[in-house]
C-alpha cells in the first residue's frame, strides 16, 4: 500500500484520484486542534496520511497520547469535514504505533505555539519511551526568550502541557511536554 501525501509525487495513480486525495488532505490538514485551536492537526503531526486504499479514501491519525481527551473530537471533526465535502465513504483510522512524538510538530506549528505563549519542546528531545519527561535543557520563555524559567506545575491545562514561569518577565506560560 502506498501512502499518499500532499508533498509526494503521484506518478502511480491516475490524475483524478491524486487530485481527490490532495483535496481531501487539504481539507483535513486545516482542521484546528480542539485544545490549541491556533494550530492544526497537521501542524502538530497528528495527521499521519491521507491515502487511497482499494478505492476508499483513508485518513490516518496518531493522537498525541493514547488517552488524549481531544482524540474523539478530532476524529469527529475529520469525519464531518470529509462528509461535508463529498467524501462520505472515507474511513478514519488511528495509528498508535509508532507513538506520536513532539518531534513531529512542524516548524510552522512550533512558531504558532511560541507566538501564542506556549513553549514548544526542543526538537529531537524524544525519550524513546513514549512518556512525557521534564526537559533536560532550560525551557525558553515564549514571551521574552529568557532561559531563566521555573516549573510551576507538571500538570498544565491539558495533559500534554506543563506550566512554567519566567523569572525575567515574570509571565507564566505553558510548555509542551516532550514525548
Amino acid at each position: 500500500m502506498k501512502i499518499l501525501r500532499a508533498t509526494a509525487p503521484y506518478v502511480s495513480r491516475p490524475p483524478l484520484q491524486a487530485a481527490r486525495v490532495l483535496a481531501a488532505h487539504g481539507l483535513v490538514a486545516a482542521i484546528p486542534d480542539p485544545e490549541i485551536p491556533w494550530v492544526t492537526i497537521e501542524d502538530l503531526g497528528i495527521l499521519r496520511s491521507v491515502e487511497l486504499s482499494g478505492g476508499t479514501l483513508k485518513v490516518i491519525l496518531t493522537p498525541t497520547y493514547g488517552n488524549c481527551p481531544a482524540t474523539a473530537k478530532i476524529v469527529a471533526a475529520v469525519r464531518q469535514v470529509l462528509v461535508d465535502n463529498g467524501y462520505s465513504e472515507a474511513r478514519v483510522e488511528l495509528a498508535l504505533v509508532p507513538a506520536w512524538s513532539t518531534d513531529w510538530i512542524s516548524p510552522s506549528g512550533r512558531r504558532k505555539l511560541r507566538a501564542h505563549g506556549i513553549a514548544p519542546p526542543a526538537e529531537g528531545c524524544r525519550t524513546g519511551r513514549g512518556r512525557a519527561t521534564r526537559p533536560s535543557a532550560p525551557v525558553g520563555c515564549p514571551h521574552c526568550g529568557s532561559l531563566h524559567t521555573t516549573v510551576l506545575s507538571a500538570d498544565g491545562p491539558t495533559p500534554c502541557r506543563m506550566t512554567y514561569r519566567c523569572l525575567e518577565c515574570r509571565e507564566p506560560f505553558d510548555h509542551m511536554k516532550p514525548l
